[in-house]
């Protein structure tokens, strides 16, 4: 009975370690570990013994007679990974990392985010003695993207928390919330208190599209749009009209089809998950019946992983329609295109919502007369560049889609961080292995652009302390000035703790993991906190 890794696999390897027989890859040190979209057990060698589902934070882990239906093209998905993948080469246990010996004293450092990729990277720095970490958010909560960028009906993905939780519970850790470097406190404040410090501030803006009409009301970054319905602070209280029959996701990303999901959603579904009660509200009065996705390129070429495709095509009652296939283009070119020829084939139902993916188009011009009325778009082919690169080319040929919804879901991006160097074409910060320059570091988006999965924030992590503790090592970091750095009203571990409870009781008395605290106000009075004055 072999167990089998589902779309909710974070990817962080901790069941790696656990396995007795080295059944689940790519492992740290072997090709693809870090980029491929999930670990895969293999079936022939695992022995059934279930340690990974002990270590798994996610709940990823299933034995394949517990599988439900809509999980059950996991069992091949694995199985399949291992025919083009042998791992003839890998090692015969999990890579353990070289120890370091540092120098006498405590090494303190800052790291600013508390997502994904701050708190992995605090998680390496503490397995270290003798090694404090303090970590700063402009939020009064942490988790960043794993709290408010998640969609709600991916509760076991949001599992992750569990982790981060065992992270913020060692002795030498410890939380600035609701502080905002730059603002309340400054590069040069954190670098007399600290000897070092790293920011995983990720990629909170969003790519524009640059065609006219963009700024109509109506026409929505995804960004904006999925804080919304996860309660994010600065979105929580907008207004958004769905009381149209159609809206527009231009992109094709894993973020394009959660907004999809979500916008098709049965409410009383989604009531049940930790989604913003506004946002719930809106969607419970919804009149959308159809949600296209518009990608430029081909099926070959959509951004959304294989896991996700899946559970997409496993959705009861909305019918999930492919247009636009390139000619030429088999349907067993890849796993992914296997899986789109399939759901093409699939005969819609007459009165379901639709989720419609339609390739080779993109967007020309949005109208409107005060807010959006429709979408210009026009048709694409395909142009295989010297270097390999598959690029679409507008053909002219133009159509206009009624819609009163548009979401520009292209990608985002890192703002520049004051007093740091800021490569506005990746919008990225330049590094050499997370390195800016000794004393300051960075990890997660901004350091490599929004590419990977949470999972992906662990090796990330990883090579970031590496430098960290080279440069320590090596006598280059300067020693702290200052031991406290004014920062307002800033709340910590047990402020978060506290807000954790209120939130937690909350849903259960409504049966939902949390109902959210969505203002600034309300968190800090679960606080037991009185509300820092308003930033000049």
């Amino acid at each position: 009975m072999p167990y089998v890794v589902t779309r909710s696999c974070c990817a962080d390897a901790s069941c790696v370690l656990a396995c007795p027989v080295n059944c689940i890859h790519p492992a740290p040190g072997e090709p693809g570990f870090g980029t491929t979209e999930m670990l895969y057990v293999d079936p022939r060698t695992c022995v059934d013994c279930g340690a990974c589902t002990t270590a798994c934070p996610v709940d990823a882990l299933k034995p394949h007679t517990a599988l439900d239906e809509a999980e059950l093209p996991f069992l091949e998905l694995n199985a399949s990974y291992y025919k083009e993948n042998a791992h003839a080469d890998r090692a015969p246990m999990y890579v353990v990392p070289r120890q370091r010996r540092l120098p006498q004293g405590e090494l303190s450092v800052a790291v600013v985010g508390a997502g994904p990729a701050g708190l992995f990277a605090a998680d390496e720095l503490l397995r270290h003695a003798g090694v404090r970490v303090t970590v700063y958010d402009r939020l009064p909560t942490p988790y960043g993207l794993a709290r408010a960028g998640v969609a709600p009906d991916h509760q076991d993905t949001k599992r992750v928390t569990e982790l981060f939780r065992a992270i913020e519970s060692q002795p030498a850790f410890g939380y600035r919330l609701g502080v905002e470097v730059g603002t309340d406190v400054t590069h040069a404040d954190l670098m007399r208190e600290h000897h070092a410090v790293i920011y995983a501030v990720g990629a909170a803006t969003d790519k524009r599209l640059g065609i006219d009409g963009e700024d109509l009301p109506g026409s929505i970054c995804a960004t904006d749009f999925v804080a919304w319905y996860n309660g994010h602070p600065d979105r929580a209280h907008d207004d958004h009209d769905l009381g149209v029959d159609r809206a527009v996701v231009i992109g094709n990303g894993n973020v394009a089809l959660d907004v999809a999901r979500v916008l098709t959603a049965d409410p009383g579904a989604l009531a049940r998950t930790d989604i913003s009660d506004r946002a719930l509200a809106a969607l419970r009065t919804s009149t959308i019946r159809e949600v296209v996705l518009l990608g430029r390129r081909g099926p070959a070429q959509a951004a959304f992983t294989v896991p996700e495709l899946l559970a997409l095509g496993a959705l009861k009652d909305v019918d999930v329609c492919v247009e636009g296939w390139p000619e030429g283009l088999s349907p067993a070119a890849t796993e992914k295109t296997r899986l789109l020829s399939e759901l093409a084939a699939r005969t819609p139902v007459q009165g379901r919502r639709r989720i419609v993916l339609r390739f080779l188009t993109s967007p020309v011009r949005i109208i409107g007369d005060g807010r959006v009325r429709a979408l210009e778009v026009t048709s694409t082919t395909l142009h295989t560049d010297d270097d390999g690169t598959v690029t679409a080319r507008p053909t002219g040929d133009r159509r206009t889609l009624e819609t009163g919804l548009v979401l520009r879901c292209v990608g985002y991006r890192a703002r520049p961080v004051p007093g740091l160097p800021f490569d506005a074409e990746t919008a990225t910060i330049p590094h050499v292995a997370g390195r800016v320059e000794p004393g300051v570091y960075v990890a997660g988006w901004v350091k490599r652009g929004p590419t990977g999965f949470i999972g992906t924030n662990k090796t990330c992590a990883q090579e970031t302390v590496a430098s960290l503790l080279d440069d320590f090592a090596a006598g280059r970091l300067a020693r702290p000035l200052s031991t406290v750095t004014a920062a307002g009203n800033a709340l910590g571990l047990e402020d978060w703790r506290s807000i954790d409870r209120v939130e937690r009781a909350a849903g259960e008395a409504q049966g939902r993991p949390r109902v959210k605290l969505t203002d600034t106000e309300s968190l800090y009075r679960a606080a037991a906190r009185s509300v820092p004055a308003v930033r000049g």
